[in-house]
């Protein structure tokens, strides 16, 4: 028998339409677009204002536009997976409502918490199903509203955030294509540096949380940094080794999208061509789990059937990992 790999069929993105730029955080807090530029690389990012709208809104946007270019019938979903630290609701899940606002009934639904290396751990979870035969049609969310628990008070995370969601179909083959190879990895000793203080169980919402700021991203920026830089780099290295590919044979590489810094690192270790690197943190900024899966929404029409692409992330926790696939069509 065959085996079976899971590789992506379709992509859909939504981005809010608001557009927030160096020059109108500058007039907000004492920061400008030369001090954003220079350390991460950010021009502009993109916020969701609608009242009352949270991350259900901007991901069931990007599945309908999957929906619509696959031509797939909700009633064909099988399950529906969303990597997000923002969800609306502490529950239900960001997956069921998304799922409900689509029209999509009976599929299993549900989210995963890995911060920004949520879409690496919901595509490497999607492929299990797949794999499994049982799954046949699965989607793929990468959704957030960053500015959710963004402190626009704070300097030095205020450049950072935006908001945005995109979607992949995933499918099973039995050509040599879609999810080849993944390493994952975890360190909790990490978590001090990156965290959002109250809203949890720990230390549930109360007036003092709220009047205190503890409800918006904590980050020790210069430890963050320096993890990322190190493993990011490494896990995409060491994941070209075990897999035989080169900068001659690696067509794309998709960074997470934290800091334009960080990604030249990861080139420089890598040895990958600047060309073959997708970027876009300058004017979506990091949108956390859903900076990977944008990319491959605003580039997909560059790829090509069977192009090795790499897909690296690292995020609170710390997580961290890199995926290796090859593309699909």
């Amino acid at each position: 028998m065959s085996k079976v790999n899971a590789y992506i069929t379709g992509v859909g993105g939504y981005v809010p339409d608001y557009i927030l730029n160096n020059e109108e955080l500058s007039a907000m807090m004492d920061t400008n677009d030369e001090w954003i530029t220079t350390r991460v690389g950010i021009k502009e990012r993109r916020i969701l204002k609608e009242p009352n709208k949270g991350t259900s809104f901007m991901a069931a946007k990007a599945v309908m536009e999957l929906l619509t270019k696959t031509n797939t019938k909700p009633e064909e979903i099988d399950l529906v997976l969303c990597a997000t630290t923002t969800p609306d609701h502490i529950y239900p899940s960001c997956a069921s409502m998304t799922a409900e606002a689509v029209g999509i009934k009976n599929a299993l639904a549900f989210d995963l918490q890995a911060a920004c290396s949520g879409f690496l751990v919901a595509m490497t979870t999607a492929a299990g199903f797949i794999e499994s035969g049982r799954y046949k049609k699965v989607i793929v969310i990468g959704a957030e509203k960053m500015s959710s628990v963004t402190d626009y008070t704070d300097r030095t995370t205020a450049p950072l955030f935006g908001d945005g969601a995109a979607a992949v179909m995933v499918e099973p083959t039995t050509e040599n294509l879609g999810l080849i190879d993944s390493m994952i990895f975890t360190d909790g000793a990490g978590f001090k540096h990156l965290h959002i203080k109250a809203g949890g169980s720990a230390i549930p919402s109360t007036i003092e949380s709220v009047e205190n700021r503890m409800h918006y991203t904590y980050q020790e920026g210069k430890n963050v940094y320096k993890f990322a830089v190190t493993n990011m780099s490494e896990v995409s290295a060491s994941l070209m080794d075990k897999n035989g590919l080169t900068n001659e044979n690696v067509d794309w590489v998709i960074p997470h999208q934290a800091n334009l810094r960080i990604i030249d690192a990861l080139v420089q270790r890598t040895n990958v061509d600047y060309d073959k690197v997708i970027i876009n943190i300058d004017h979506f900024g990091n949108t956390s789990a859903a900076s990977i899966p944008l990319c491959i929404w605003e580039s997909e029409k560059k790829f090509k059937k069977g192009d090795n692409i790499v897909l690296t992330a690292f995020g609170a926790g710390f997580t961290w990992g890199a995926i290796y696939l090859k593309w699909g069509y």
